[in-house]
């Protein structure tokens, strides 16, 4: 049975932060809220975490897992960004945006698209995600709530305890949330490709292309 928090969305309570970090740091899965939806998150270095939560989603072997990070100064020691991505992303961030750049070494090898070798990277916009990276202290693992079959998000707080609460180790409930995931974007050619649509405008993005 997971722990389960009631959390304010806006003004989170700290003790509760503490507990849901404490079991990160266990190497356990928690379910989180985001400024797009709801998020499975776990340790860096919690390997067996993660493949928890392939399993969950049946994500492929070639899947970007994304970093969440407190800011752009974490995020750079984790990705290359030349100073087009760079000035993007600080145009963009914090907000509903994943962005796909080459990993430095300082991101295992197994967090890394085998392939491609680049991992996603997120700066979220809200108290409760940001509330846990501050005390966590690193960036957290994460991938969008998204369960085999579904077509959205896991949105009901409700809903996601009854249907993971014995596949995860903790759910903070921040009340409902979005239907959409992030907008996802490729940063690692001279033109930005939005893989997936998402909350995320386009707009701001500039020229791009579209990745079908």
């Amino acid at each position: 049975m997971s722990l389960y928090l009631r959390v304010h969305p806006k003004n989170p309570q700290l003790r509760l932060i503490a507990q849901a970090v404490a079991v990160v740091r266990q190497g356990g899965v928690i379910v989180y809220p985001t400024d797009s939806s709801y998020a499975l998150g776990c340790a860096l270095d919690a390997k067996g975490a993660q493949e928890r939560i392939r399993r969950l989603r049946r994500l492929s072997p070639n899947h970007d897992f994304t970093l969440m990070c407190r800011g752009l100064a974490e995020a750079a020691l984790y990705a290359r960004m030349d100073n087009r991505a760079y000035r993007l992303l600080r145009a963009l961030v914090p907000g509903p945006y994943t962005f796909l750049l080459k990993a430095t070494r300082e991101v295992p090898r197994r967090l890394q698209n085998p392939k491609r070798k680049t991992i996603g990277i997120r700066i979220p916009d809200h108290p409760v995600a940001l509330a846990l990276l501050e005390a966590l202290g690193e960036p957290m693992l994460s991938s969008t709530l998204i369960l085999p079959g579904d077509e959205h998000p896991l949105a009901d707080p409700e809903e996601i305890r009854e249907r993971l609460e014995k596949q995860v180790d903790a759910i903070l409930d921040g009340g409902p949330g979005g239907l959409d995931p992030t907008t996802v974007v490729d940063l690692t050619d001279d033109v930005p490709v939005v893989v997936r649509r998402g909350k995320g405008p386009l707009t701001p993005l500039g020229d791009y292309q579209e990745r079908h």
